[in-house]
């Protein structure tokens, strides 16, 4: 069995248009059982048994096809109509939000949800199972006592509310704290594994690398956190090319040197997630 953590994102569908204005979240982590890979040639002393293909390419695809039976279906047919509120679900994969314009709606769903899921053989992770006040105006300031936060992480971005330039209120995506660090825990490990590779070969690797983050990670709203990336990865670089032999420290009149002459790619905003609310002014 294999837990998978569950974030949040309700403002952005394919080919729909984006209305940020539901403003109760429920976060939700389940726990999937797949079938075990089991030996071409089976041994008849093996015994059959349920557990979840670790890291199997298949495993997503299986739970995307179980879920859409558990939740997708019963949101549309059973839960829609007894709402008196508007609502959205969101899922990719095993990763979903549920929410809702209306505060009784979603609490009464996310005690449902866990009855739902325990009758198919799922569980909702204790910790990570979430209830948002998501509204951009709480009054006081505060967020509703029932809640367990006011912002969350979904697929590697942290979604808050803030203001574009033109002032308009907007929900912005963030790169999420852990998978920043994540980043830069591989950057660090392969300049270490690699310092005494030629500089060319490091700094294509490092390229190629950088442009995979801002691929992801290039959303409006997010530039901030990419230059501070580009920097970091500078920084790391450096570190480890003063760690290739004797020569003392690699100064950053020499590192810049050389980005002169291997210059790493500039942060970059691939494409526009970011829309102004239509609901709140």
């Amino acid at each position: 069995m294999s837990r998978r953590g569950i974030g949040a994102s309700l403002f952005r569908q394919p080919g729909a248009g984006c209305r940020p204005d539901y403003q109760w979240c429920a976060a939700k982590t389940v726990t999937i059982a797949c079938l075990e890979a089991l030996p071409l040639h089976p041994d008849p002393k093996l015994e059959a048994k349920f557990g979840n293909i670790v890291g199997g390419e298949i495993s997503p695809l299986l739970a995307n096809i179980y879920l859409h039976h558990v939740l997708d279906e019963w949101v549309a047919a059973v839960v829609a109509p007894r709402l008196k509120g508007r609502y959205i679900l969101v899922r990719y994969a095993d990763d979903l939000v549920l929410a809702f314009e209306g505060h009784l709606d979603a609490r009464r769903v996310f005690r449902a949800l866990g009855q739902r899921l325990n009758r198919f053989g799922l569980t909702l992770h204790p910790e990570k199972s979430r209830f948002i006040d998501f509204r951009f105006r709480r009054p006081g300031g505060q967020r509703h006592p029932e809640t367990s936060g006011t912002n969350f992480d979904f697929l590697g971005f942290t979604h808050v509310w803030g203001r574009s330039r033109q002032a308009k209120n907007v929900v912005r995506q963030v790169t999420a704290k852990g998978r920043f660090a994540r980043a830069l825990s591989a950057v660090n490990e392969w300049c270490q594994r690699n310092r005494h590779q030629a500089i060319r070969h490091q700094h294509a690797h490092l390229s190629a690398m950088l442009r995979g983050h801002y691929g992801y990670y290039g959303i409006t709203g997010n530039g901030r956190r990419l230059r501070w990336y580009l920097h970091q990865v500078e920084r790391i670089w450096k570190k480890w090319l003063s760690r290739r032999g004797r020569h003392g420290n690699f100064r950053w009149d020499r590192l810049r040197e050389l980005l002169c002459r291997h210059p790493l790619p500039p942060t970059r905003i691939m494409r526009q997630y970011a829309v102004p609310s239509e609901a709140l002014p």
